[in-house]
């Protein structure tokens, strides 16, 4: 097949399209448009004719093409699951559940757009502010610029352009390079819904050429972007007085106290360990295991790793298959051997068979090592053990990131020194840091980056807050 760049409600062909192949197969899947410079002004342009339809259309009638996208999903869920499988090699059954996530979060973004509050302001709080009535209405920024990851490329997709559309908003979606067909299909399914022409538009290409005509033209208000954390300081340093905000990387860290049944905990975690091998920025990729379970979680965890199937993401019983390119395969080998050979044990794992990176357990690894410090974006996580818990929290603080973490205890005491210290955006008390659900503010700090998603949070970002005041005679 052929796919087009989606401009101004239509396809519009380009001089150039690439090559997309099975990151598991290596078969060819599509031929993809990219876009050069004139078609993403063109994209811009549609969205800025689009801005003040969409600005002025109310909000029922927003909500309502919300809901009839996540109805197509649900009609189409095993069609959409299949292309997730095929473009990101996604296990199938994994990728129905992101189809499923998908739907809730439009449906989230629906019911949103029907409770964009303000509030009245008691101006007589202060000294000549009597007689007088102020309240606030938050307004669509204009046109948003979203860039969107290979790793959740129908859910991601859909916590930028929700929220966005939900708020009035036009937007210029660039996706990943590995996965467009998602994308595309989502505009499909809005201009189904009847979503004005040009209130979406989808160009696929060049990340660095697409990424930078959006974030410099001044046309745009709002640059959404989740990636790398140094693509993400490149964007912002180049974006101006726009508005950015960045969901970048992490390397997530969960805790095990004293006290925890160590097979139940270590079953919980392996799945926020490998799902979708290791590739989600919430992935458990650090834990720390108080001395006296070191030994028995340990065994748990290692079983529950050797339990996993890996091959082909179209198999029904497939739990990792092939990570997204061959270059990610072979970085994170490299990260391991390096771990090995300065002292860390290899527990499981650290070979590929058919192409596929094995779940991978290294003990005892030194924090300094790439698959501690780093995000290694892979099936690979290391298990250390930890004496006392202020020990286990300044381990895990040690990072430059701070997405999420999570803590296994049964001790509130212990439960709320690590909500409070742990310096993450998401503290997740007796479950792993990768859980997460659609609606609840989910973002982080240091170089994990700034501003929150989450539907209602994302609008608030989407949205600028205006003041009217009536002074009464």
């Amino acid at each position: 097949m052929k796919q087009h760049l989606w401009i101004n409600g239509k396809n519009v062909e380009t001089n150039t399209y690439s090559t997309l192949k099975s990151p598991y197969s290596g078969t060819v899947i599509a031929e993809v448009a990219s876009a050069a410079a004139e078609d993403v002004n063109l994209a811009i342009e549609a969205a800025e004719e689009a801005a003040s339809a969409l600005r002025e259309m109310p909000a029922h009638k927003r909500a309502d093409i919300l809901e009839k996208v996540a109805s197509f999903l649900e009609r189409d869920r095993e069609d959409c699951a299949k292309i997730i499988a095929n473009e990101a090699a996604k296990p199938i059954k994994t990728a129905r559940g992101e189809v499923d996530r998908t739907i809730m979060t439009y449906k989230f973004a629906s019911q949103e757009a029907r409770r964009i509050y303000g509030e009245t302001i008691p101006m007589d709080a202060a000294p000549g502010g009597e007689n007088r009535i102020a309240y606030t209405m938050r307004e669509p920024l204009g046109i948003i610029g979203a860039i969107t990851p290979f790793n959740f490329p129908m859910n991601l997709v859909a916590h930028k352009i929700g929220p966005a559309i939900a708020a009035g908003n036009t937007v210029v979606l660039k996706p990943a390079s590995q996965t467009p067909l998602s994308a595309y299909r989502i505009a499909q399914y809005f201009h189904e819904a009847g979503l004005p022409s040009g209130a979406l538009n989808v160009v696929s290409g060049s990340g660095k050429t697409i990424g930078d005509l959006l974030v410099t033209d001044e046309r745009l208000s709002m640059i959404t972007f989740t990636g790398s954390p140094g693509v993400g300081r490149s964007l912002k340093e180049k974006a101006g007085l726009k508005k950015v905000t960045l969901e970048l990387g992490s390397n997530s860290a969960v805790i095990v106290d004293e006290g925890t049944d160590p097979k139940k905990a270590a079953e919980r975690i392996a799945a926020g360990a490998f799902v979708y091998g290791g590739q989600v920025c919430i992935s458990v990729q650090r834990i720390f295991v108080h001395e006296t379970l070191a030994e028995s979680f340990s065994e748990s965890f290692l079983q529950a790793a050797k339990n996993l199937v890996t091959g082909d993401p179209l198999n029904e019983e497939t739990d990792l298959s092939a990570l997204i390119s061959e270059d990610d395969t072979n970085r994170a080998l490299e990260w391991i051997n390096s771990a090995v050979s300065r002292g860390a044990q290899l527990a499981l794992g650290g070979n590929t068979e058919n192409g596929i990176l094995q779940p991978t357990v290294l003990l005892n690894v030194h924090e300094q090592e790439k698959v501690s410090c780093e995000e290694v974006f892979a099936p690979v996580v290391h298990i250390n053990s930890f004496s006392q818990l202020e020990d286990a929290v300044n381990m895990v603080n040690t990072s430059k990131y701070g997405l999420q973490a999570g803590i296994f205890t049964q001790n509130i005491q212990h439960a709320m020194q690590a909500a409070k210290k742990l310096e993450v955006g998401g503290v997740m008390i007796n479950d792993f840091p990768t859980f997460r659900v659609d609606h609840m503010p989910y973002g982080g700090v240091k170089e994990s980056g700034t501003g929150r998603e989450g539907i209602k949070y994302a609008i608030e970002e989407m949205t600028e807050l205006k003041l009217i005041t009536i002074k009464l005679d």
